[in-house]
């Protein structure tokens, strides 16, 4: 009759881990990065003690994620309604699990800080190198320059309307990517074709006016042109 109790003891207790996966998206969150971390302390060949004191701390950070679920469904149990009390109490459980969450990431830099530091400027380099790179960083520069123009002028939204246009600020950074990476007249024509149908479909469907276009268009350009200028020498 004990060993089924103490069975049944850890049924439940498995039961409650299980529901919190399922139901907590950052628990799912915290599991993906214990598994990234363990293998990164295989790669980096931690030390016993480097390795013992990274599993305290994801303990640490899953039991207050599975205290804060608790408690969220003690208090939705109690009341229904949005009390001040009920507030209260969730939003400490959930400070909890931020304080262990920062506490998990100062850890985490103090051990695996001093073994990536070395390999940093090796892929910096490369990464500098790289046509990916310097295409997604005029890519996002692009997208965030389109999106605080919007802000600014208060037009459209962040992905329709507005000053400028942002699809064709985003053709135009990739035709002028293009050009850079090939430097094949072709290729670029084919692009600049591509610019064109987008610009004149923005128009043609009265979602922007010539000028949002026309400025969206020297945006990307000349984004992605100083991005390529800076950094792929």
């Amino acid at each position: 009759m004990r060993a089924r109790s103490l069975l049944d003891s850890f049924n439940y207790a498995f039961d409650g881990v299980v529901y919190t996966l399922k139901t907590q998206r950052n628990m799912r969150l915290h599991f993906l990065a214990t598994a990234l971390i363990l293998l990164a302390s295989l790669i980096f060949k931690l030390t016993k003690l480097e390795i013992l004191i990274l599993f305290l701390v994801i303990a640490f950070v899953i039991v207050t994620e599975m205290i804060n679920t608790a408690i969220e469904v003690a208090v939705d149990l109690v009341t229904q309604e949005i009390h001040p009390l009920a507030a209260i109490a969730k939003n400490v459980a959930a400070g909890a699990v931020l304080v262990a969450s920062t506490v998990a990431v100062i850890i985490g830099y103090m051990i695996f800080f001093p073994k990536l530091d070395p390999l940093i400027p090796m892929v910096i380099v490369s990464l500098q190198k790289s046509p990916i790179y310097l295409s997604m960083i005029a890519i996002t520069f692009t997208v965030v320059f389109t999106i605080a123009g919007k802000a600014l002028t208060k037009t459209g939204r962040p992905v329709q309307g507005g000053m400028p246009s942002g699809h064709t600020a985003l053709a135009a950074a990739s035709a002028t990517a293009i050009f850079f990476l090939t430097r094949q007249s072709l290729v670029t024509a084919l692009a600049l074709f591509l610019l064109f149908l987008v610009a004149e479909s923005r128009i043609e469907n009265k979602i922007h006016t010539p000028g949002e276009v026309l400025v969206g268009g020297l945006l990307g350009f000349l984004t992605t042109t100083l991005i390529f200028q800076l950094l792929l020498r």
